[in-house]
């Protein structure tokens, strides 16, 4: 796993919160909601791949 996952990650969840709370500020809950939501799904898709590799590394080791 790079550094650079980690740093991206942090980067999106950092402008999430920002996004979020700035809503919340305005009164718009909902679409502060739809962010984290649409953040977490990011996250996700960014996981995916190193997920993978590590259950191919697993399954390399592990004869399964």
């Amino acid at each position: 796993m790079d550094l650079t996952l980690i740093i991206r990650i942090a980067s999106v969840g950092l402008i999430v919160a920002i996004l979020q709370q700035i809503l919340a500020k305005i009164g718009r809950e909902e679409y502060g909601m739809l962010i984290v939501l649409a953040g977490i799904v990011v996250i996700l898709m960014m996981l995916i791949p190193e997920l993978l590799r590590l259950l191919e590394t697993v399954q390399s080791v592990l004869p399964i």
